[in-house]
Order: structure tokens, then C-alpha cells, then sequence
């Protein structure tokens, strides 16, 4: 037994970083642009949890180099706009596409 928990926690950190190569390996970026853009993502996703007037699960949030895009569903025009204001203020952040669709 125990010398399957250290084989297990080692399988699991070499798939996690090999994961986390693949995005860098594929030329989109460089490995500190891609750690900005995560926790930029991360960033906004929270800022969106913290605010009560985003539904944090119904928006999606990708990064690029920097620029955020939004998409998924809003409850009105507000919604919408709050969440591109949020987005807008996460520094490092050098555009907002934002693509998310207020439901009738």
C-alpha cells in the first residue's frame, strides 16, 4: 500500500504537467503566458462569483495573450455589461470580447 500512494501522486503530477505543455507546445505561447492567461481566467471567474449580479455559471471565460472572451447566457443587459466591466478591471487584461447572449 504504501508504496503505491507516492506511484500514484508521481503518475499524477507528470500527467497534470505534461497537460499543462501541450498548450505551450502547440506555439500559441510561451509558458509565462499561458500561467497569465490561466490566472487571469481564474481571476475573472471569481470576481463573477463574488458579485451578485452574475451568474458565474451560465458565463464562460477563455484567455488569450491577454484578451478575455465571454460567452454563454444573461438574465438581461445588465448582467452582461457588469460581466464585461468585470473582465475590463482584472489587470492584465488588454481586450473583452464579449459574446454572451442576454435570453428573452
Amino acid at each position: 500500500m504504501q508504496i503505491r500512494t507516492p506511484l500514484a501522486a508521481t503518475l499524477c503530477a507528470i500527467v497534470l504537467l505534461s497537460a499543462a505543455g501541450c498548450a505551450v507546445q502547440r506555439g500559441q505561447e510561451t509558458m509565462g503566458a499561458y500561467v497569465d492567461d490561466t490566472g487571469i481566467t481564474s481571476l475573472v471567474k471569481s470576481r463573477f462569483v463574488e458579485n451578485k449580479q452574475v451568474d458565474a455559471a451560465s458565463i464562460s471565460v477563455e484567455t488569450l495573450k491577454g484578451s478575455v472572451m465571454l460567452s454563454g447566457f444573461a438574465k438581461n443587459t445588465t448582467e452582461r455589461a457588469t460581466a464585461e466591466a468585470i473582465a475590463r478591471g482584472v489587470k492584465g487584461v488588454t481586450g473583452v470580447k464579449n459574446e454572451i447572449v442576454v435570453r428573452p
